[in-house]
C-alpha cells in the first residue's frame, strides 16, 4: 500500500532507507541524469545564498554534501561554517569522506537528522539552503516553519529543486526522458529501478514553483524570489526572514 503513495505522502523512514541505498552511486547517477548540469544549478544556488559575512549555514537534507562543499568553497569570512544535515547516514558518511579529500573538513560539518525536526537553537543561522530536497518532505509547511525558526533576521531561505515542467513540446520531451528513462538508467547502473522510478514520481507529481513561492510566503518569509532553469524543469526559491518591528519608545 505504501508504495502506491505518490512520494510527498510517504514518511521519512521510507525516504531514508531509500537514499541509504542508493548512496554508493548517487553522485553518478546525478551526473549522467542531468548531463553534469546538476553542478551548475548547485552554483548557481551558492552564488544567490552566501555572502561574505555569513558565518553560519545550514544545509538541510545535505545528502553526499555536494551543496556544502560548494558553499564551503565560496567566499566566506575565515572561521564560518556550514553544517549537513540528513537522514541518511550512508549519505552522511560519503559527504564526510569528500569533505577530507577536498579539504573542506575544517568548514564543515555533517549531523544525522530531520528537516521537520531541525536539531539547532532557533535564530541561529544566516542562511538555510536545500538542493533536490523538497521533493522528500511529506510535510513542506512544517519544514519552512522550522527553517524560519532556525534562521536569524534578515536571513535567507535558498531552495533548489525539480518541477514538472509546463505543457510544452520541450515538457513532452522530458516526461518521455525523465519519467520513463531514468527509471531504466537506474536500473543499469545502480542496479535500483524502484529508487529512481520514485524520483522520477517526485518530480511528476509535485506542485508547481509557484505553489511552492506561496507556501514559502505564507510561513514567514518576505521577498520570494523565483529563478526558472531549464524551462521551468529546475527552479531556484530565494526568500528572506522578515525582521520584527522594533518596540515602541
Amino acid at each position: 500500500m505504501t508504495d502506491r503513495l505518490p512520494p510527498q505522502h510517504r514518511g521519512e523512514k521510507f525516504v531514508q532507507t531509500l537514499f541509504d541505498r542508493i548512496a554508493r552511486r548517487y553522485d553518478l547517477l546525478n551526473r549522467i541524469i542531468s548531463f553534469h548540469l546538476d553542478t551548475r544549478w548547485r552554483r548557481k544556488a551558492v552564488r544567490a545564498a552566501i555572502r561574505a559575512s555569513d558565518r553560519l549555514i545550514l544545509d538541510v537534507g545535505t545528502g553526499t554534501g555536494d551543496l556544502a562543499l560548494a558553499a564551503a568553497q565560496a567566499a566566506m569570512e575565515p572561521g564560518g561554517t556550514i553544517i549537513g544535515l540528513d537522514l541518511s547516514l550512508e549519505m552522511l558518511r560519503r559527504a564526510r569522506e569528500k569533505s577530507h579529500r577536498c579539504r573542506c573538513a575544517g568548514a564543515t560539518r555533517f549531523v544525522l537528522g530531520s528537516a521537520l525536526s531541525v536539531p539547532f537553537k532557533d535564530e541561529r543561522f544566516d542562511v538555510v539552503m536545500t538542493a533536490f530536497v523538497l521533493r522528500n518532505i511529506p510535510d513542506l509547511a512544517l519544514f519552512f516553519r522550522q527553517a524560519h525558526q532556525a534562521l536569524r533576521a534578515g536571513g535567507r531561505l535558498v531552495t533548489l529543486d525539480m518541477f514538472p515542467p509546463p505543457d510544452s513540446n520541450f515538457a513532452r520531451l522530458y516526461a518521455l526522458y525523465f519519467y520513463r528513462l531514468v527509471p531504466w538508467i537506474g536500473a543499469g547502473i545502480a542496479r535500483e529501478r524502484g529508487a529512481y522510478q520514485y524520483l522520477s514520481d517526485s518530480v511528476r507529481t509535485f506542485d508547481t514553483p509557484e505553489a511552492i513561492a506561496d507556501l514559502i510566503g505564507r510561513t514567514g518569509f518576505r521577498s520570494v524570489a523565483l529563478q526558472k532553469f531549464l524551462r521551468g524543469a529546475v527552479c531556484l526559491h530565494i526568500a528572506e526572514k522578515r525582521v520584527a518591528p522594533k518596540p515602541e519608545g
